[in-house]
């Protein structure tokens, strides 16, 4: 384990340039710059040390990036070999090297045999910005040019590009100028909060029957593709009825529309397997990929292909007037590889859906099944999420939600671990290698913060 790390600068130096010149990400920042953020200055595994020398174990991995967790001496070690010998080239002019060469073998080595092509970018955001001219792209090429509007769900979350917060469904979001034209929204399959009286496979089906609808109202001729994340991910990690995603499916190809999905948060073993679609068992035509590609160590994410569309785009679609300065950098290239040999060679996804990830969740239901604040339990493999509920029997949700969960965060971070508010859902994602001690201090310590918020709404 590395040595601690001492600040060379006190921590309220540090909060003070701080707010003097940076706008954080999604947070009110005239109300953190009187609070102060927290400084974090190391990681090691799942643990995380701000400037005054508190530690935290991150149950986020970050945000849903270090599959690996902080601290890999084989990722750093693949960064500075690649700078040592090619720090930059870009894949303009006709050019290629050899990271994002063999970078791009183990990705389609890992991926089902449907898929061929990727276009790497820098964020999920920017592959999400990709997609939409790429679909529009193809079908121009297949002579149905008029084919434009993308269909999108409320609650999604796909960026925060102008376009990708478009594709989105945060209406927070397009109130703040996250809007264009031709993308339109169904609504999200949350049977929690929404599925009334119905059954959740009822409530499920419901739901897919949305798009057939939209399409329809639309018209088939001009709707280009339906994204959705296979699970909701900044949402709440909200997981749908089993019978949605096979009805999705099923529309889309009757209408001829490109099913795309968000892997941003989902690929690279979060669920067990190796994408979230392969879990819910369809077969997109598109994956937005990010975060876990690298284990966040270095910026990289990608829209991957299926065969079809890039047999079209390169047999038939001449020049497709795209480019990224950074796409496919040879050191972002090579980290990804290490991270991606990492997570094969050490069997780590497999150790997520054999071990791991059923202990997880046998855990949270041991602990939280029958916790008065606690209504539902969602989630797979190193991902989960608790629902607060006024009334579990009923699904009434507390009117103060928000207030409640922002709570829950913050008693977790005094008791030192890392969890996610999202609306009345407490969400966790520890990294992939996280084990079973580790995992066990993540329960016990949510358990107390959720604790400590039952009691501020009389549940306890």
């Amino acid at each position: 384990m590395n040595l601690p790390f001492e600040p060379k600068r006190r921590t309220q130096d540090y909060q003070q340039s701080d707010a003097a010149h940076h706008i954080h990400a999604f947070v009110d920042q005239k109300a953190l710059n009187a609070e102060g953020p927290r400084v974090m200055v190391r990681g090691e595994g799942l643990y995380l040390w701000d400037s005054e020398g508190k530690r935290y174990l991150d149950g986020m991995s970050g945000l849903w990036c270090t599959q690996l967790g902080y601290g890999r001496k084989d990722l750093t070690a693949a960064a500075a070999a690649q700078m040592d010998q090619l720090a930059y080239y870009n894949m303009f002019f006709h050019t290629t090297h050899p990271a994002v060469i063999e970078l791009s073998e183990l990705l389609f080595s890992l991926l089902p045999a449907h898929y061929s092509h990727v276009i790497y970018t820098n964020s999920g955001s920017e592959a999400n910005e990709v997609l939409i001219r790429t679909v529009r792209r193809y079908w121009q090429v297949l002579g149905k040019p008029q084919k434009k509007i993308m269909i999108g769900r409320w609650n999604g979350y796909h960026g925060s590009t102008l376009a990708a917060s478009a594709l989105g469904g945060m209406k927070f979001m397009h109130e703040m100028g996250g809007l264009i034209p031709d993308v339109a929204h169904i609504d999200e399959p949350y049977w929690f909060a929404q599925g009334g009286d119905l059954t959740p496979d009822e409530f499920g089906r419901r739901c897919a029957l949305q798009l057939e609808e939209k399409i329809l109202e639309l018209g088939a001729e001009n709707v280009a593709g339906f994204i959705a994340e296979p699970f909701q991910g900044a949402g709440g990690m909200i997981f749908p009825p089993q019978s949605y995603w096979p009805h999705i499916q099923r529309i889309c190809r009757q209408y001829d529309v490109l099913l795309c999905a968000d892997e941003v948060i989902g690929g690279f073993g979060r669920t067990g397997e190796w994408f979230a679609h392969q879990y819910f068992g369809f077969e997109p035509d598109t994956l937005s990929i990010a975060k876990g590609l690298t284990s966040g160590y270095l910026p990289m994410g990608g829209l991957v292909l299926s065969k079809r569309m890039a047999e079209a785009l390169v047999e038939q679609g001449g020049v497709f007037a795209h480019g990224l300065t950074y796409s496919g950098h040879p050191v972002a290239a090579a980290v990804a590889l290490a991270n991606l040999k990492a997570l094969r060679d050490e069997g780590i996804v497999r150790q997520v859906k054999e071990d791991t990830g059923p202990y997880l969740h046998k855990l949270l239901r041991e602990t939280f099944a029958n916790h008065p604040l606690v209504g539902e339990i969602q989630g797979a493999g190193m991902l989960a999420a608790l629902q607060f509920a006024e009334d579990k029997d009923t699904r009434k949700r507390f009117a103060n939600e928000n207030d409640l969960a922002w709570q829950c965060r913050t008693f977790g971070f005094e008791e030192g671990v890392i969890i996610r508010s999202t609306l009345g859902r407490m969400i966790m994602a520890p990294a992939l290698v996280a084990t079973r001690a580790e995992l066990d201090e993540l329960v016990d310590k949510t358990r107390i913060a959720v604790d400590r918020t039952a009691r501020i709404a009389g549940k306890l």
